[in-house]
């Protein structure tokens, strides 16, 4: 008798232990990145590696991006829960049927702009016309399309477009007078490669009017109607949150966590930091309540630059509050 009840007692304590890690099962969570792992992201890596998101209670699976990689692809295929993408791509895709919504933006400054060869003859935006110059498509290009119409000029005969490929040849080769790139990117490949700062000049789109939002968090409207999907999705925000201001206060820390999240063993320190120092700087918000907080205005003026990109808009009409919620960010600061 006494043999059988300490069995009991012994089977008892492991059923109790397997409930119990049942109960307490990590919420898994998967987040498409919108391009290779470098600082641009490095939030994500730094909580996942600071353990921000273990702490609450999640399992996150990070999904770098690529050349060959659509967020918007990925998160219509299921294979994601959230994704990190532009505006103009996510609400291109919601009016072809893939019913995105915003729900953080951590990014609230454009990193884009368009850097040209001083030596090209280029010092102001008058001096763009009759020139090459280098162009991202994909979605990319409708700031800059909006920002020619606003210069009254005309894509097929006042300029040449290049259709730029995801690097710095065009300018380095003299191929085109100006190219675009990113602040914390493509800026300093050129930079890198020899050219000097002072030989330069840059265009930012923020400070052209025409700028689109960049970085922002989507997830697929039918999922905002599960209470479950979004308390996960807000437990997620806080400590994707977290760890954006842990990055943004320390360039140099954010930059080692990324370099260690890069499987491919291309990335370095000393780019990925400054890198972070660039990205901290489009993230005004950074150590605020207002951490990630999409502002209606920002956004209603992207929508108003996508309207309006010359003869071929990037969306036809105007998608209203309904791509964009505020409602997993607000329980995120609860």
């Amino acid at each position: 008798m006494k043999m059988r009840s300490k069995l009991s007692t012994t089977l008892l304590a492991a059923l109790l232990a397997v409930g119990s890690a049942a109960a307490y099962a990590a919420d898994k969570v998967t987040i498409q990145l919108k391009w290779l792992p470098q600082a641009q992201f490095a939030g994500y890596y730094v909580a996942q590696a600071k353990g921000y998101y273990k702490d609450a209670g999640l399992d996150v699976t990070i999904k770098p991006g690529g050349p060959d990689i659509a967020p918007t692809q990925v998160i219509a295929g299921k294979q994601a829960d959230i994704v990190v993408d532009w505006m103009p791509s996510a609400l291109a895709a919601r009016e072809a049927g893939v019913p995105l919504v915003n729900v953080a933006q951590v990014f609230n400054q454009s990193g884009l702009m368009l850097t040209c060869k001083k030596s090209s003859g280029v010092s102001s935006p008058k001096d763009l016309k009759g020139k090459t110059l280098g162009v991202w498509y994909g979605g990319n290009e409708y700031p800059f399309l909006n920002w020619m119409t606003k210069l009254g000029y005309k894509t097929d005969s006042d300029i040449k477009i290049l259709k730029q490929g995801f690097n710095v040849d065009p300018l380095l080769q003299n191929q085109a007078a100006c190219i675009s790139t990113m602040i914390y990117n493509e800026y300093w490949q050129v930079v890198d490669a020899g050219v000097k700062e002072s030989e330069l000049v840059t265009f930012f789109y923020e400070k052209e009017g025409v700028a689109s939002l960049e970085d922002g968090l989507y997830v697929l409207e039918s999922n905002l109607k599960d209470p479950a999907f979004v308390a996960r999705m807000a437990k997620f925000l806080k400590a994707s949150f977290k760890g954006w201001n842990d990055a943004v206060k320390n360039p140099a820390e954010a930059a080692k966590i990324v370099v260690a999240g890069d499987t491919s063993g291309s990335a370095s320190e000393a780019v990925q930091k400054r890198q972070m120092e660039n990205v901290a700087k489009l993230i005004t918000t950074a150590g605020t309540a207002k951490m990630g907080y999409l502002e209606p205005a920002a956004y209603e003026r992207t929508v108003k630059v996508l309207l309006s990109s010359g003869s071929s808009p990037v969306i036809k009409k105007d998608p209203g509050k309904a791509a964009y919620s505020h409602v997993i960010w607000e329980a995120s600061t609860k």
